[in-house]
């Protein structure tokens, strides 16, 4: 294999998803990552209301900017746990979720309200902005 086939790689890989992590980081959870069983994102959104909406953020372990959010993320999460449901999807375990709600880039961020979904925002985005992507 030539080093210049491996991103050719990669995205074949990223495409072929297998299962799907997903971490929650507004619970305690068993793990110490906060893995969530298979289910949760949709039960998630569904049992979403205007008073605790929950905010998805779909990311890569390989993806730059999404190391750069990653912290603040789960800062967020822990500021917000009464108010709000923070959960965060690695796209490379299931690319289908992403795909289901119109992922195109990574970080992306999306709320839901009532099952809806209320914001949107893509890239690494300050708690300022996820704060105000919750309050939309």
């Amino acid at each position: 294999m030539k080093p210049s086939q491996l991103p050719m790689i990669a995205v074949a890989v990223l495409l072929a998803g297998m299962i799907f992590m997903v971490f929650d980081m507004s619970q305690p959870v068993k793990s110490s990552h906060g893995s969530a069983a298979p289910g949760t994102v949709g039960a998630a959104i569904a049992q979403s209301t205007s008073a605790k909406p929950v905010m998805v953020e779909f990311y890569a372990d390989w993806c730059g900017p999404c190391k750069i959010v990653g912290p603040k993320v789960e800062e967020f999460a822990k500021e917000v746990a009464a108010r709000a449901r923070v959960i965060r999807v690695n796209v490379d375990e299931d690319p289908r979720l992403g795909q289901q709600h119109g992922v195109r880039g990574i970080p992306a961020f999306i709320v839901f309200k009532n099952g809806k979904e209320t914001a949107r925002d893509v890239g690494a985005i300050s708690k300022e902005r996820m704060r105000e992507l919750l309050a939309e």
